[in-house]
């Protein structure tokens, strides 16, 4: 039961959301808001739980997640309601939960922080993340839901920390140290995009996959990553990141093999779980380093 639950969450994606945050938290250095950091870390988790589980929900209404009913892992949903394991009302409520559960916490925000800004921000996030899945816009199904994932996982996650520990919001200086963030988190979602492209085809749902198509699917990726390293430069020079960042170029041979991969099995499902794999390797490998970066004095 345990198992089944930890995969019906997705809880290793969590590490997508919560170092974001976590960095997020760190930058502004003016003492640190340890109430706010763990509501809002509470929120960011729960908030991330609730479209995990509405996704596999929608995927399974809308039949996409019932082409290939085999568990890859990575991609193509948790598969548990095609395996009978758990019905749709399950992820349904479950995703509700978590959603109250994250607006619980912005409240009490709201409260430590004297501002209703945090629950205005998070009735924001936890619309655009259901309608990521759910109609009447359903982005993922649009062509549109990478720049949602974007959008989510790099400035949402990394202004919404740095926020809470400033009060500072809108803030340029936070959004262009998010932007790292955003390119290797929509690179994994990129990269998981690949393999169920024939089985999104099938049932009507348009990712970017669908512009180059699996075989050139690995010049986007590569894009991706590019941007997101680029990124890392910019706010190097920009004096946000300190020369530790560069570290993290360590880890592009990850980002390397899964493009080979990419390139040479565009539609071997088995193959590409070994590219999903990497991204999410490099996404948190990379995150590790930068937060490392913005807590390490900068003449080291």
């Amino acid at each position: 039961m345990i198992k089944n639950l930890i995969r019906a969450l997705r809880l290793p994606f969590l590490s997508a959301s919560v170092l974001p945050f976590v960095f997020g938290s760190l930058i502004g250095r003016r003492g640190f808001n340890l109430a706010g950091f763990i509501f809002g870390l509470f929120a960011v988790i729960c908030a991330h739980l609730s479209a995990n589980l509405i996704n596999d929900w929608a995927d399974s209404k809308s039949g996409v997640d019932s082409v290939d009913t085999k568990f890859y892992g990575f991609f193509g949903g948790s598969k548990l309601i095609q395996e009978g394991i758990f019905p749709e009302s399950f992820y349904f409520k479950l995703a509700l939960f978590f959603a109250f559960l994250a607006l619980g916490c912005s409240v009490i925000l709201c409260k430590i922080l004297g501002t209703f800004l945090p629950a205005i921000i998070y009735l924001l996030i936890i619309t655009l993340a259901w309608f990521y899945s759910v109609g009447p816009f359903s982005f993922s199904y649009r062509q549109v839901g990478e720049f949602v994932i974007f959008a989510l996982f790099g400035p949402a996650l990394v202004m919404g920390g740095y926020f809470i520990q400033t009060g500072i919001f809108p803030d340029l200086k936070s959004f262009i140290l998010s932007l790292p963030f955003g390119f290797f988190t929509t690179a994994i979602l990129f990269v998981n995009e690949v393999p169920d492209f024939s089985d999104d085809q099938k049932l009507g749902k348009n990712t970017w996959v669908g512009m180059f198509g699996p075989a050139r699917s690995f010049i986007l990726y590569v894009v991706l990553i590019a941007c997101g390293f680029a990124g890392i430069v910019f706010n190097y020079f920009l004096g946000y990141l300190g020369m530790i960042s560069f570290i993290s170029f360590i880890f592009i041979g990850l980002a390397i093999k899964a493009a080979v991969i990419l390139k040479n099995y565009p539609s071997d499902k088995v193959k590409l779980v070994q590219s999903s794999g990497l991204t999410i390797a490099l996404q948190t490998s990379v995150s590790l380093v930068l937060i490392v970066s913005i807590i390490w004095p900068k003449q080291f």
